[in-house]
């Protein structure tokens, strides 16, 4: 098992995931420089046994998990074991990078103030899918990414971090996919490092950092 800090009481993070992993490869890149996560990755569990997010994750010695939703009769089926398998790490954190499932209400409640979402867009704008393509066909000026706690309501929990990127005349789907997960990739090894130093916290229903309350739409990375 990759040990991504020195200290004994490390702390835990799972991560789930459905593709191919490129936010998890940043966290892993972060976790093994210099200045870390100030915690440990334990597992990489996805509901695709050929996504190769977990060949990133073996690559490293970190276990690979698969868990399939077509093993499964109903999503809460499904949640109800992907719960116990989660807790089976013991995590201090669950991170989503592209894990591509509506996670139902019981699971969400079980791990509230413990799971972290990224988003291709400036939330509350564009919940759910096809972002960039969605951002086009609005002829919006701006584009960019949330990083954001997991609530009942998707794409809804309060932010932590925003980024917001140009929309140029000459952009598409596919040069706005790549704006957008540059600053990904650097962006949330920085909101998951604030969580595992206990600079992040989800008090109730609303994010602080360092103990002061964050505004709506988060801290605006620059």
């Amino acid at each position: 098992m990759m040990q991504v800090s020195e200290m004994p009481d490390a702390r835990r993070v799972v991560v789930l995931i459905s593709g191919n992993g490129s936010n998890l490869q940043a966290l892993i890149d972060t976790a093994q420089s210099k200045e870390g996560l100030n915690g440990e990755i334990v597992a990489v569990i996805s509901d695709k046994a050929d996504a190769f997010g977990l060949e990133r994750a073996r690559q490293v010695s970190i276990p690979a998990l698969t868990l399939s939703a077509k093993d499964f009769p109903s999503r809460e089926a499904y949640d109800l074991q992907l719960a116990r398998l989660v807790e089976e790490q013991q995590p201090d954190l669950i991170v989503l990078a592209g894990f591509m499932r509506i996670l139902s209400p019981a699971f969400v409640i079980k791990f509230h103030g413990k799971l972290l979402n990224i988003h291709p867009s400036l939330l509350p704008k564009y919940k759910g899918l096809h972002t960039h393509r969605r951002v086009l066909e609005a002829g919006d000026e701006e584009h960019g990414l949330s990083i954001h706690f997991v609530t009942e309501e998707l794409d809804g929990g309060p932010i932590i971090l925003q980024a917001k990127i140009p929309v140029t005349s000459d952009d598409d789907e596919a040069t706005l996919a790549n704006k957008v997960q540059a600053q990904e990739h650097t962006l949330y090894p920085i909101a998951v490092r604030w969580f595992l130093q206990g600079r992040l916290q989800l008090m109730g229903n609303y994010p602080t950092l360092d103990g002061t309350p964050l505004p709506k739409q988060g801290v605006m990375y620059q």
